[in-house]
């Protein structure tokens, strides 16, 4: 086999199981970036077939190659700029129609192609039966059907790839005699050299795609008239705007492919399509969600809890074990406190909450359920400018704000991501929720802490329409699949598991560590006394907190979870009914919630959007979370509460 690595890209609609079929080739051999100078995320693999090496790219999940998206731009800039040597168009059998608009948009780049019909078994099930063959005669392109979940027609799909590395390029389908005439001559006048294909570049600018004309009309101006003359004379034929007329033709051939090659049968209702039904129900379909995600985060906590206080147990012996063994003394303390204790507080967030979380989502996800979610949630969204993909992000960031942030990409528009970035990071997450449940739940009362969550959503809702009047403009209508239920895969579900816990423990760990280990030195030092006197105002008269919040406050920056730990160990208990009132316990874990999210997270922001929006953001939430702490003192003071 030759020494050079072949690259093939995955390309398709969203939750067609593309990514399925990603990890299911690469394995743990895998890693994920970012597009050059793009804030889209870059799935990039690798695997060995028969002693050849192979680049796998995941491309980002889309419906149209035109500009109205970040994905959108990256994915035909690497088709034909990058020129993989095969893509494979993963197509969801189940909803062939749909995602066949997307796969003659593919072969209009004339690339090297394979199809990957996908959730074949899916489609069975609902009663559509699709003829591989004559769906490969048709488009021109090998078809191999496959079972992304259960590795089904993977090794098939590989090796067709492999044939197709040196077979002919692919071949557009022809579309109306109207509009191919506009095409001829277009290509006939045009004299542009680009990467991409010739017949291409005249749909593009037929189309009036802002990219392509502004690339085109700047080295060649007089190709203008020529372009405004062909789509007058199709918008005349047709009677709509050139852009209606082109998305109408492509659907109308997916149609008539998808019916040529297609053959339906009346199948029985099964327990799956009555979930379906439910789940979008206008009314149930709510029940059916608030009832999911309150038994998500009880199960979740009541675990995390458990396995929280076994981890506690285990480290309690290690360290008698550990001091006996070396003796209490300042140095063993001081390198036990610095340095161990930094450790096994990541240890005892990673494992029994920050892990069971990530199981949680990815199964939501690979069973089609996240999708539904959002789709529910359209219209709150909307409330605060961005449409219902954005529950997604709000979603993870229960878990992590880190990989909340940067899941707003999902949204279309800078306004929308920056939007969704902000409302994610008030978001209470892994680590807030311990503080809440460590210290008001388990002390004041689980109603207290419901309280709590409360008043953070309400926050996040009032903010982030606040958020929305300050940068005005009205958010993307949501488009997106709503795919069948269907079985996750455990191998799958287990792989992305840990690649989001490995990326949140090598990302938090060392902050934890080090962030620790600077508390210590600084005690040692004596620096916190001054520290406290300066934070004093804040801490002792505003928010009626012992000066030691002071410390705390800001060295939980570094990790939320650390204001407990330090909040114990500087108070020198950790049964902090001896040390708090029920109103401070209150006030301390709701300032800990709101205000500036962890330095991680602004590292996040900072990413995304620059440092100036990133200190904004985190500004916003500081002034909130302390202004907001002194009113709710004194409410609960003037309520008579202790």
């Amino acid at each position: 086999m030759s020494e050079q690595k072949l690259m093939f890209a995955l390309a398709g609609n969203a939750n067609v199981g593309k990514s399925v079929i990603f990890n299911q080739l690469t394995g743990l051999h895998q890693h994920v970036g970012n597009w050059p100078g793009k804030t889209v995320e870059r799935a990039e693999g690798t695997l060995n077939y028969q002693g050849q090496e192979i680049d796998v790219i995941d491309l980002p999940g889309i419906y149209s190659l035109s500009t109205y998206s970040i994905e959108e731009i990256v994915s035909r800039e690497y088709i034909a700029v990058e020129q993989p040597d095969v893509i494979i168009n993963v197509v969801d059998a189940s909803t062939l129609e749909r995602n066949l608009a997307f796969t003659i948009q593919l072969l209009e780049l004339q690339p090297r192609m394979v199809i990957a019909l996908n959730q074949i078994d899916i489609a069975e099930a609902k009663g559509i039966l699709v003829y591989t063959e004559e769906l490969s005669q048709e488009l021109g392109v090998p078809v191999v059907p496959t079972v992304a979940v259960k590795g089904a027609g993977l090794t098939e799909l590989v090796k067709t790839a492999m044939e197709a590395v040196n077979g002919e390029k692919a071949e557009p389908i022809s579309y109306g005699s109207e509009i191919e005439d506009g095409i001829k001559h277009i290509v006939t006048e045009l004299h542009v050299e680009t990467p991409y294909p010739s017949r291409w570049i005249a749909i593009k600018l037929l189309e009036g795609d802002d990219e392509i004309e502004r690339i085109i009309y700047e080295k060649q101006p007089d190709i203008k008239t020529t372009v405004d003359v062909q789509r007058g004379i199709i918008e005349e034929i047709h009677g709509h705007e050139i852009g209606s007329v082109m998305t109408s033709e492509r659907y109308g051939l997916a149609s008539l492919i998808s019916e040529k090659t297609t053959r339906h049968v009346i199948p029985e209702k099964t327990l799956r399509d009555r979930l379906e039904d439910l789940s979008s129900h206008p009314f149930l379909g709510y029940v059916l969600m608030v009832t999911s995600i309150l038994a998500v985060f009880y199960s979740i906590f009541s675990f995390g809890d458990w396995l929280a206080g076994a981890l506690d147990a285990v480290f309690g012996i290690l360290q008698t074990v550990y001091f006996n063994a070396f003796g209490v003394t300042d140095a063993t303390t001081f390198i036990w406190d610095a340095v161990v204790d930094g450790f096994i507080g990541g240890v005892v967030v990673a494992i029994p909450y920050i892990g069971p979380f990530y199981l949680v989502l990815s199964i939501l996800e690979d069973s089609g359920y996240l999708a539904r979610v959002a789709y529910l949630m359209d219209s709150a969204m909307h409330s605060i400018g961005l449409h219902g993909k954005g529950f997604i992000p709000v979603m993870l960031g229960f878990g992590c704000n880190v990989p909340a942030v940067l899941g707003a990409r999902i949204m279309e528009t800078e306004r929308e991501r920056m939007i969704c970035a902000f409302v994610a990071s008030l978001v209470p997450c892994a680590a807030r929720s311990i503080v809440i449940m460590g210290l008001v739940a388990a002390y004041v009362g689980f109603r207290w802490a419901v309280l709590l969550y409360l008043i953070d959503f309400i926050l996040i809702f009032v903010l982030g329409r606040i958020a929305y009047k300050v940068a005005p403009d009205e958010p993307v209508g949501l488009i997106m699949e709503l795919p069948g239920f269907r079985l996750p895969s455990m191998k799958t579900t287990a792989q992305r598991t840990w690649f989001r816990l490995k990326d949140f423990v090598y990302e938090a760990f060392p902050v934890m560590i080090i962030g620790n280990f600077v508390i210590q030195v600084a005690a040692f030092l004596g620096l916190l006394s001054v520290v406290e006197n300066l934070m004093s105002p804040i801490t002792v008269w505003w928010l009626g907190l012992p000066a030691a919040a002071g410390v705390v406050l800001i060295f939980g920056i570094l990790r939320k979870e650390l204001t407990l730990i330090l909040l114990g160990s500087l108070m020198g208990t950790t049964n902090f009914a001896t040390i708090l009132t029920p109103v401070q316990m209150f006030v301390f874990a709701f300032v800990v919630m709101v205000y500036v999210p962890c330095l991680s997270t602004i590292a996040a922001l900072v990413k995304e959007f620059g440092m100036r929006k990133a200190l904004i953001m985190s500004g916003v939430e500081v002034g909130v979370a302390v202004l907001l702490g002194g009113i709710i003192l004194r409410v609960l003071l003037l309520l008579g509460l202790p």
